[in-house]
């Protein structure tokens, strides 16, 4: 690996003391080491570029001693051949912004030596036990003392260097502030032709229609936000899918939202990526069709349901012909069937967008508001019942006419049965529902995650 160039200004902002014998901890609780037995290259590397003769705890309680502006959170698992590369870019990038800042290393796990080198370039290095991409992104996030946040991968792909434009354009009064390597541009062996010519365009098109977000790229692994805007994001998913929930939940949210270009580069690494391409790419389909209850359950489940009615109410008297086309009785069947299925995906529908907003404070839905304020548990049993009653005496009707005929054929009287049927299951399925929907109602609103954490969880 080779060493690390590094100069004095950038040095001393990583919050590097030399104290004489015994590692200490200075004022912004990031570990110092000593001088004498120090064989790691890239620590003599930090020292040098200081100065021994440099009186950098001063220097770096003048730096620190105001509220941290930005933080850079980088996750990491086995990245010491890029860290330190990633690490010097984002001071640097914090310096050109002339602010407090500090870079927050989430570490995975590493069994290499990145944790020794985060420590050494003045990085504050949170451990994370929960294995992912999107756990080591939450963990570091919560920990960082930053008013912003900028948050890129540990393998060089991204110019940490280019942080300033992130936080310039949080600064014009943006929550979230996404990269799109689509317009910044994308280096030869920077992205394989699968992901970007299918996988990130189709993905991100299938999310930006789900979520009506206007976001060209939403998985860039480069962007910026205000802790507030975390807070209210609630993000909760540990995977990969971790960059879409941000962007999902940011327009649940209606965050202020943008993107700038940003530029691809192949990853330094000598190894392959963490990134699988089926499984985490499934794994983003799945959060955007669970997270988007319009397009999963409602709009289909209401196309369903009116054609089902639609041909339900066509043959309730019995078979008919339309432009020379024989409707009868498989139709009338049909159109049963697409009246339960279709009724039962908007129920699961209505019950999915209600959990979602007890799940996530702060969401808005006109179909939300609506149950909450006019549902009551008596209305949807009443409603069930009427529909079950309904079928029931179309039923009875049927029986007697059996009765009277001793037993006789009753072709004529099958259409009817299928509407008594549709009409009972409806019922009782709209009964059963409408509990499950009050039990739903009846949990508390989940609770908004801190934004502003207690700094003596970070001493």
């Amino acid at each position: 690996m080779r060493e690390p160039s590094i100069d004095r200004a950038w040095a001393i902002r990583t919050c590097i003391t030399l104290p004489a014998h015994k590692p200490r901890h200075n004022v912004s609780g990031i570990q110092s080491f000593p001088v004498k037995g120090i064989s790691d290259p890239v620590m003599k590397t930090v020292i040098a570029a200081i100065g021994r003769e440099t009186d950098a705890t001063s220097t770096v309680e003048s730096l620190t001693s105001g509220p941290v502006a930005v933080s850079a959170v980088i996750p990491c698992l086995n990245e010491e051949q890029t860290l330190a590369t990633c690490i010097e870019k984002a001071l640097q990038g914090i310096a050109e912004l002339g602010v407090n800042g500090e870079v927050v290393v989430a570490d995975n796990g590493s069994s290499d030596r990145s944790v020794e080198i985060a420590q050494a370039l003045g990085a504050r290095v949170v451990a994370v036990e929960t294995k992912g991409y999107g756990a080591a992104l939450l963990a570091g996030i919560s920990a960082a003392r930053g008013a912003v946040i900028v948050m890129a991968d540990a393998d060089d792909s991204y110019d940490w260097s280019a942080l300033a434009a992130f936080v310039l354009k949080i600064w014009e009064g943006y929550d979230l502030v996404m990269g799109n390597r689509f317009a910044g541009g994308i280096m030869p062996g920077a992205m394989p032709r699968l992901h970007r010519y299918v996988g990130n365009p189709v993905l991100s098109l299938v999310a930006r229609v789900a979520f009506r977000a206007k976001i060209g790229d939403f998985h860039c692994g480069m962007r910026a936000f205000t802790r507030a805007a975390f807070g209210k994001m609630q993000l909760k998913t540990h995977g990969m899918e971790f960059a879409t929930e941000m962007v999902a939940s940011a327009a649940h949210q209606r965050l202020r939202m943008t993107e700038i270009p940003v530029v691809l580069y192949p990853d330094k690494r000598n190894r392959p990526p963490h990134l699988r391409s089926f499984r985490d790419g499934w794994r983003h389909l799945r959060f955007i069709l669970t997270y988007a209850p319009d397009y999963l359950y409602l709009l289909p489940g209401a196309a369903l349901l009116g054609l089902g009615l639609a041909l339900t109410l066509l043959l309730v008297r019995g078979p008919t012909t339309i432009g020379g086309v024989y409707f009868g009785i498989h139709f009338l069947a049909l159109g049963s069937l697409l009246a339960l299925v279709g009724f039962n995906v908007i129920n699961l529908g209505v019950l999915a967008k209600t959990l979602m907003a007890r799940r996530y404070t702060g969401i808005s839905s006109r179909i939300v508001r609506l149950v909450s304020s006019r549902y009551s548990l008596e209305a949807g049993i009443l409603a069930g019942l009427a529909l079950t009653l309904l079928g029931g005496y179309i039923d009875a009707g049927l029986a007697m006419t059996w009765i009277r005929t001793a037993g006789g054929p009753m072709e004529s009287t099958v259409h009817m049965a299928f509407v008594a049927t549709t009409a009972i299951v409806l019922g009782l399925n709209l009964i059963f529902s409408s509990f499950l929907l009050n039990m739903i109602l009846a949990e508390s609103p989940a609770q908004t995650r801190g934004t502003e954490p207690d700094d003596g969880a970070h001493s």
